[in-house]
C-alpha cells in the first residue's frame, strides 16, 4: 500500500505577525523556548549566559546563569576590554532604565489605588456621620449603669453564640448547655426606653 504523501512541516515566513494577539502568543512561546535553549547550553557547556528581551508593551524579560547581573558586570568590568564598550554600557543602562520605569509604574499604580481607597473611606465616614451613626466607643459615654449592664449581657450572649458556632464548624459537639441569663430587669429597662439601639450587635 502506497504511503500517503504529506506536505511536511511548513517553513514559517520570517516577517512580523500582523495579528497582535497571535504576535503576543508567539512571543511568549518563543521566549520560553529561547530561555530553555540558553539554560541547556549553559548546563552542557558550563558557560555563563545572559539574555534580555522586551515585550511589545516594553516589559523586560531576562534569563541568566548564574544571573543576569553577574554576567553583565563581568562583561562590563572584565579583565579584557570589551570590543564595543559603548554598546555594552548602552545595553546595561537600557536594562536598568527599563526596570526602573517598570517599578515607577507599579508605584504610581499603587499610589493611585491608595488615593482612591482614602477617598472611599472619607465618603463612607461622612455618610455614617450624616446618618447619625455613632461608633460603639463613642456611645458608651452616653450610657448609664443599667444600660452598661445590658450591653454586658448582650455581649455575653453574642460570645456564647460565636463559641457555639465555632464548635459546630470544628465538628465538636457541645455537651454543655449555655447558661440562661435572667433578662427580667433588662426587659423593664427596655420598656422604659433605653438609648441603646436594639440592633447594635
Amino acid at each position: 500500500m502506497a504511503r500517503k504523501k504529506t506536505q511536511g512541516r511548513k517553513k514559517i515566513e520570517m516577517k512580523m505577525i500582523r495579528d497582535e494577539n497571535a504576535r503576543r502568543i508567539t512571543f511568549s512561546k518563543r521566549r520560553s523556548g529561547l530561555f530553555k535553549k540558553a539554560s541547556e547550553l549553559s548546563t552542557l557547556c558550563g558557560i555563563e549566559i545572559a539574555i534580555i528581551v522586551f515585550s511589545l508593551g516594553g516589559k523586560a524579560f531576562s534569563f541568566g546563569h548564574p544571573s543576569v547581573e553577574s554576567v553583565i558586570d563581568r562583561f562590563l568590568n572584565g579583565n579584557q576590554e570589551p570590543p564595543n564598550e559603548r554598546f555594552s554600557k548602552h545595553v546595561s543602562s537600557s536594562y536598568r532604565e527599563s526596570r526602573l520605569q517598570q517599578l515607577n509604574k507599579q508605584f504610581d499604580k499603587l499610589n493611585q489605588e491608595l488615593t482612591v481607597k482614602k477617598k472611599q473611606r472619607k465618603r463612607l465616614e461622612k455618610s455614617l456621620e450624616d446618618s447619625g451613626y455613632k461608633r460603639f466607643e463613642d456611645h458608651i459615654h452616653d450610657l448609664g449603669l443599667s444600660d452598661l449592664k445590658q450591653c454586658i449581657v448582650r455581649m455575653q450572649k453574642l460570645k456564647g453564640k460565636v463559641s457555639q458556632k465555632v464548635k459546630e464548624l470544628s465538628g465538636e459537639a457541645s455537651s454543655k448547655h449555655s447558661e440562661e441569663v435572667d433578662l427580667s430587669n433588662i426587659e423593664k429597662t427596655e420598656a422604659n426606653g433605653s438609648p441603646v439601639p436594639h440592633d447594635w450587635l
